[in-house]
């Protein structure tokens, strides 16, 4: 049985989630920073016959993540998605890979791309670059500079809702953006989203071409390790770049596993 969840169902659904903490860090962050009541947000789980959960599917404005560590109803989830979606003709939709391609051919997803998916468990090596420039934390006014700077990068796509994301991860503190700027321009930053008591997932992480090389995203990146640890959140990020890898590597992420997003 496949129903849609309501704060009465918090504690299970918790439990089940922090099975898989780091893997199900969107999840959890956005429930604890929206809720189960949100126009822009809806979560239904899977119940089997004794009343215990199986899988989790969780919407989030356009996009769709499920977590589900065995099998699942994929045809209940995959007509449950086509309902919800509206006139949407591409599905956005991520999660562990061997979750999301199940997806594949019951829904018209978008262009698939997998990425490794890593956590960091120590702030020892972050600290050992941590200072190295002058890292500023943005605010509201910053919002659309943050815009400008992605919009600079070919390999970034903003969408319509970027604004008003960013925005909500900073009334709710479920997110932030560290950046570096120079001549009062900002020319290399990083943010995070989905903070949550436990984690926080890394992304954004650009530099504008003319300033590439300098050590900018390194900086920033360790930056936000060493500040997430001291607030007792373990950072993850994902990547498919192996020049990116190699730098959250040398900061102490390791990979645990595939992320696929289709989009």
């Amino acid at each position: 049985m496949i129903r849609r969840l309501t704060k009465e169902d918090h504690e299970p659904v918790f439990l089940f989630l922090q099975q898989d903490p780091s893997f199900n860090l969107f999840i959890i962050g956005d429930i604890e920073s929206f809720g189960y009541d949100a126009d822009f947000q809806a979560v239904w789980g899977q119940f089997d016959g004794n009343g215990s959960l199986k899988a989790v599917l969780l919407r989030y404005y356009d996009s769709y993540i499920l977590y589900a560590p065995g099998d699942f109803d994929a045809d209940g989830f995959a007509r449950l998605i086509r309902e919800t979606a509206g006139s949407s003709l591409s599905i956005q939709l991520s999660g562990k890979e061997e979750v999301a391609r199940q997806f594949e051919g019951r829904l018209p997803l978008g262009t698939k791309r997998t990425l490794y998916f890593c956590e960091c468990r120590t702030d020892e090596y972050a600290r050992q670059e941590n200072g190295a420039f002058a890292v500023k934390k943005a605010g509201w006014a910053d919002v659309d500079r943050i815009l400008d700077l992605r919009g600079r990068i070919a390999e970034f796509e903003t969408r319509p809702s970027s604004r008003d994301m960013l925005v909500k991860g900073m009334e709710t503190n479920s997110a932030r953006t560290y950046y570096i700027e120079q001549d009062g321009k900002m020319v290399a930053a990083a943010s995070t989203t989905a903070e949550n008591s436990l984690s926080a997932m890394i992304v954004g992480v650009c530099t504008d071409p003319e300033h590439r090389g300098k050590g900018y995203a390194s900086a920033i990146v360790a930056k936000l390790v060493c500040d997430l640890f001291a607030e007792g959140k373990m950072p993850c990020l994902f990547y498919d770049n192996p020049a990116a890898g190699r730098i959250y590597h040398r900061l102490g992420f390791r990979d645990i596993g595939l992320w696929a997003m289709y989009r």
